[in-house]
């Protein structure tokens, strides 16, 4: 069993001892801290309202029941989104003029996970200190119930149909141009909310037939749910021989978009985001942000089009903070997740999917040739187990000293940029492990700049 309480969330897997897994207990002290947090951050004493969606995963009736039963019992009325994507539920607090949110979600983990994703009043994560915050209320217990003329109520109201408009409203997403090439478009959905939305949305863009792979909305998940090329090979398969024009795969609750080309090749993840932003671009000028562990590709087709761009320390919160001081008209990060400013600060596959297909239409391409036209770079993930009683903190630093002659960002570990290739280097915050992330123009040269890497910190560390 595993519990994992960070800033953004509590994330964990269903059953097992309470405080050991995500557990009916976790469940209502987690939200009851939220709420209390949320009550401490509201002038004036109207009642509460907090929007709440969740994927489509096997325990998510359960989970729900029970965080909507205790914001009820915190004195909160609650707006029940039913099956609803992250973005869906980041859009709906907005629109509801809510004071948060909650996303019942566990992202690309497999079906024994779920999470409390915690959302502000503006639809967007928290941040480092309020994160602390809530954890430090759950931690000491610090809430109290509502008596019983103050309980809240539930409504219950779907905004699938509001997220397509919004995404169709959106000024570069081009309905005409995608009508016109009379496309033909495979989703793979996983079996979560996606099978619900995406469909939809596409028929709403004018896509002339939609194939469904894993759409049916049951949470039994019919692949690692997680949108990487390695878990993918079932649907590259099919997608093959579907005579489609482009495929797109996104995570149990839709934040996440990868695109398979019409001939089942991958497009790759890392370029979701890179074609979006290429297209963005080219009708807007401005900035963009990535975190420091995504494809310098961004950085690349940027300055390309005469923006600047600007790396974050990894997290979209922290993505979302860098994109707001930059005055970035394009972001997110290289796991396919596109945020657009124009329509909110969250990652959304559904906007992704809109600016993609005008992209795409516009461009009088077939999907394999649009990739073809962005630089060609491979990123490999590394990891290097130290003993506990190694300084890793004191392991960075020495690194930073030795390729001092290098572009050094230290805002999230340390990443070092030479010429056409980079490492980064983080710490986890659980184990003494150093994972090292490098991106070259080749798998093998990306291996190669990960191995030299690993023997410079052998050698600091005596091992």
């Amino acid at each position: 069993m595993a519990l994992i309480k960070s800033i953004s969330g509590i994330r964990g897997t269903i059953g097992g001892l309470p405080g050991e897994g995500l557990s009916p207990l976790d469940l209502v002290k987690f939200t009851a801290a939220y709420l209390t947090w949320v009550k401490e951050n509201k002038s004036g004493n109207e009642q509460l309202k907090i929007v709440v969606g969740r994927d489509a995963r096997i325990s998510g009736e359960m989970v729900n029941a029970l965080v909507t039963g205790t914001l009820q019992g915190m004195g909160a009325n609650v707006v029940n989104l039913g099956l609803a994507s992250t973005p869906t539920t980041e859009l709906a607090v907005v629109a509801e003029k809510a004071d948060g949110g909650i996303i019942l979600t566990a992202s690309h983990n497999p079906k024994q996970w779920n999470a409390l994703k915690l959302l502000n009043k503006n639809g967007e994560f928290l941040n480092d200190r309020e994160g602390k915050i809530v954890l430090e209320i759950a931690g000491n217990e610090r809430f109290v119930f509502a008596d019983v003329d103050d309980l809240g109520h539930e409504s219950q109201k779907d905004y699938t149909d509001y997220h397509i408009e919004q995404v169709l409203n959106l000024a570069l997403v081009n309905v005409e141009a995608i009508k016109s090439r009379r496309f033909r478009v495979a989703v793979d959905a996983v079996n979560s909310v996606g099978g619900i939305i995406v469909p939809r949305l596409l028929k709403a863009l004018g896509v002339s037939e939609v194939v469904e792979i894993n759409c049916v909305s049951n949470g039994h998940f019919a692949h690692n749910p997680e949108p990487i090329p390695e878990n993918l090979q079932e649907t590259s398969a099919i997608v093959s021989k579907a005579n489609v024009d482009v495929c797109f795969v996104v995570d149990p609750d839709v934040d996440r978009l990868a695109i398979i080309n019409e001939d089942g090749t991958m497009f790759n993840e890392e370029y979701t985001l890179v074609a979006v932003a290429d297209y963005v671009l080219s009708h807007t000028n401005g900035n963009t942000v990535s975190n420091l562990s995504s494809s310098r590709a961004l950085r690349d087709i940027t300055e390309l089009h005469g923006g600047s761009y600007s790396p974050s320390a990894v997290g979209e919160v922290n993505v979302t903070t860098l994109m707001k001081s930059t005055n970035a008209v394009i972001g997110g990060e290289g796991n396919g997740g596109v945020i657009y400013p124009a329509s909110h600060y969250g990652r959304d596959s559904l906007v992704g999917i809109g600016l993609f297909l005008s992209h795409l239409a516009t461009s009088g391409l077939k999907c394999s040739e649009l990739r073809s036209k962005y630089p060609n770079y491979t990123i490999s993930k590394n990891k290097i187990e130290l003993t506990p009683e190694i300084n890793v903190d004191d392991i960075l630093m020495k690194i930073k000293e030795i390729y001092s002659d290098k572009q050094i960002n230290d805002v999230d570990g340390v990443r070092i940029d030479f010429d056409k290739e980079w490492v980064h280097l983080r710490k986890s915050n659980t184990e003494p492990i150093i994972r090292i992330y490098s991106e070259s123009q080749s798998a093998e040269k990306a291996n190669q700049l990960a191995e030299e890497i690993i023997a410079v910190i052998r050698r600091i560390a005596g091992i």
